[in-house]
């Protein structure tokens, strides 16, 4: 995903980055500049290609950090 997607895996994007402390500033599920921006310094931040895009390796790492955190009543929690 990245800049002008759109859709669920964008909304959970944004809720994980949210939850780990990285503000995307909404849950429209809509991958704007905020999103993009809080997914850089996520990806800065865990040795990560800082594009801004969620590929595989952001995703994998997005989940090992997100799943199970219970911050936000929509994070992912198995």
């Amino acid at each position: 995903m990245r800049i002008g997607s759109r859709g669920v895996y964008v909304l959970v994007l944004q809720d994980a980055l949210n939850a780990l402390g990285y503000n995307t500033y909404t849950l429209d599920g809509a991958f704007g500049n905020n999103t993009r921006n809080a997914l850089i310094s996520f990806q800065r931040n865990n040795n990560l290609r800082a594009d801004g895009i969620a590929g595989c390796n952001t995703w994998t790492r997005l989940v090992d950090e997100a799943v199970g955190i219970g911050r936000t009543p929509t994070v992912i929690d198995p």
